[in-house]
């Protein structure tokens, strides 16, 4: 049933995997939503619009699949969860807002705390401080993406985005209302925000916000990803065409020598403003009951 743009549609299973090509701690997520209205050219989800029998660009924008019963189904699958962390959130944002007329994210963060496993909300909308006392009872971790603070690269790369000033604050509300809240520097884009002073900018933003940790991510350019980037890339940037063809393999993953300049750099930043960089030590925690693994 579609309504202002969001398709409801009914979940089997709500506990997926996480491509490794998405460059995340965590290998199992739950989301609320599939598809963005934030419509960043970037995101590596956009592939799964396409099992849908969606397109992995406009449709992934502007059509927001809902899924209803994600509370329902996750109660039931935690109950054979083994305690592994859970991201939330990495179909689509879950604080999008779909999630102003759907308020599914209450339940969701009840759900898992119940059950006693560890997560991570990932989002880039202010939505989430409504749940702010839920997020610090279940002691989850909130990660903002904040990519790079240039609003015009952000105008042309993240049109629906809120600005990262605009994040910023977000960090900070969060970091003042108790919640462990990272910053997932993602995507860095290629010749676009990896100048050196972008980053340390950048960082030196995030700092100031009060951000534990920053978890820096290369663009990735899966399919469904790749096709709908380049486009725009073609269009805004051709003298930049044949270098990302040299950059990026099959898979999509920038190669590892690039890849490991522009982590090594921010590590570098991060050391200097004293904020852990890279992804969280993974700490599965004991099931609220005797259970069985998912598998």
């Amino acid at each position: 049933m579609a309504r202002d743009g969001f398709y409801e549609m009914q979940a089997r299973t709500v506990i997926e995997r996480v491509p490794q090509v998405a460059g995340i701690a965590q290998r199992w997520a739950v989301s609320p939503y599939r598809g963005c209205a934030h419509a960043c050219r970037g995101c590596g989800a956009r592939a799964g619009h396409r099992r849908l029998g969606l397109d992995a660009g406009a449709d992934f924008d502007t059509r927001i699949v809902v899924r209803p019963n994600v509370v329902e189904r996750l109660r039931a699958e935690l109950a054979r969860w083994d305690g592994t962390e859970i991201a939330v959130g990495v179909g689509g944002d879950c604080y999008q807002a779909a999630e102003e007329r759907y308020r599914l994210m209450p339940g969701v963060i009840g759900a898992l705390a119940s059950a006693g496993a560890a997560f991570t909300v990932y989002t880039k909308s202010a939505l989430v401080v409504r749940d702010a006392e839920l997020l610090a009872r279940a002691g989850a971790r909130v990660a903002v993406s904040i990519a790079f603070v240039d609003e015009r690269i952000r105008r042309a790369v993240e049109p629906g985005a809120p600005s990262a000033q605009a994040r910023l604050e977000l960090v900070s509300a969060l970091v003042e209302a108790g919640v462990e809240c990272r910053v997932l520097m993602s995507p860095v884009l290629p010749l676009l925000s990896d100048a050196a002073d972008q980053l340390a900018a950048t960082v030196r933003r995030i700092a100031s916000a009060g951000a534990a940790a920053v978890e820096p991510v290369v663009l990735r350019l899966p399919p469904g990803t790749r096709e709908w980037y380049l486009r725009w890339l073609e269009e805004a940037h051709p003298q930049l065409v044949e270098r990302y063809a040299e950059l990026y393999d099959r898979a999509g993953l920038p190669s590892a020598g690039y890849e490991g300049r522009i982590t090594g750099q921010i590590a570098q930043l991060c050391r200097m403003y004293g904020m852990g960089c890279g992804a969280p030590v993974a700490e599965p925690r004991e099931p609220a009951a005797a259970q069985l693994a998912l598998v």
